[in-house]
């Protein structure tokens, strides 16, 4: 099988404590291209442990919300993965941890 030729762009220095791992290894599923964390914000409710949601269709792939604590992130994807397939991929990485 060949190897995924996805990367991971660090366009800030910081992230959601875990998230950076999280994101290797979509990297390395077969259909991911670019996976770009971005905006960082707090939100009200308290999320213990790390979870990451396929939020909505971007040109070219999809945008996801990683959340842990009181914090979020988005995280951009580039993938020519469906939804489904996406949301199936991100499951197995958190499910594995």
């Amino acid at each position: 099988m060949a190897e995924a030729s996805g990367r991971l762009v660090w366009n800030h220095s910081t992230h959601l404590p875990g998230l950076i791992p999280v994101l290797e290894r979509l990297t390395q599923q077969d259909g991911i291209g670019t996976v770009t964390p971005a905006r960082i914000g707090t939100t009200r409710s308290n999320i213990p442990t790390l979870t990451l949601k396929v939020s909505v269709p971007i040109r070219g792939g999809f945008k996801l919300i990683a959340r842990k604590g009181k914090t979020f992130q988005e995280v951009f994807v580039l993938t020519q993965l469906s939804q489904a397939a996406l949301e199936e991929a991100v499951g197995r990485i958190l499910r594995k941890g």
